[in-house]
């Protein structure tokens, strides 16, 4: 379980193919970030929760199988890529952001990026099959941030488009200072939300 609160980004060091799944080694930016990790702990990479197999120094490996590659967007990863790392949250931590398993729901699509004065707006597209998960000012967690829907900009039935704001903190300590349009990110929706949709639905 996460908070959504990016707490490091790390640089893909290595890729290793591995039958259909693959091997990552990445390097935290803050040294001694993996002081109290060890084998088997949990770590979100970009959103997503994944399983540190080793670490050495200042590494560690993590490897995505095929079912995490077809729904989340490591497989689009190279070496140099950076992404956003939170270790699991502790039952006497703050929930600064908002509850985030690290159970990628889809990827969208960076569709536009405008430049404020003092801020950032990221427009994000993804399938219509989620638009009952969203709303106006609700939380969602991209690439494992949590973020507000500053708004929702359009809607049709193959897809949902959606603003979101980032201050200069989040730009700085995060990978979305590197993403660009038509890049892939994580999605995943708010989980209260996802449980109320299904109770009022009948379970469908």
């Amino acid at each position: 379980m996460f908070t959504g609160i990016v707490t490091d980004t790390g640089k893909i060091i290595s890729m290793k193919q591995k039958g259909d799944s693959i091997a990552f080694v990445v390097q935290p930016t803050k040294r001694g970030y993996l002081k109290d990790t060890k084998t088997g702990n949990s770590m979100s990479i970009d959103g997503a929760c994944m399983t540190i197999e080793k670490t050495t120094g200042n590494k560690f490996q993590f490897t995505t199988i095929k079912e995490s590659l077809s729904k989340t967007n490591l497989g689009y990863l190279s070496v140099n890529s950076f992404v956003n790392l939170e270790k699991p949250m502790k039952l006497n931590s703050t929930l600064d952001g908002h509850i985030v398993q690290g159970h990628v729901d889809t990827t969208g699509t960076v569709e536009k990026i405008n430049r404020l004065k003092d801020s950032w707006e990221y427009f994000v597209k993804f399938s219509s099959r989620f638009k009952d998960n969203i709303i106006y000012v609700g939380s969602i967690s991209i690439n494992g941030i949590s973020l507000t829907i500053a708004e929702i900009v359009k809607e049709n039935k193959k897809s949902v488009l959606i603003k979101v704001a980032i201050i200069p903190h989040t730009y700085e300590v995060t990978n979305f200072k590197y993403l660009k349009p038509k890049d892939p990110v994580n999605i995943e929706f708010d989980m209260l939300g996802k449980y109320v949709k299904r109770i009022i639905s009948g379970g469908k």
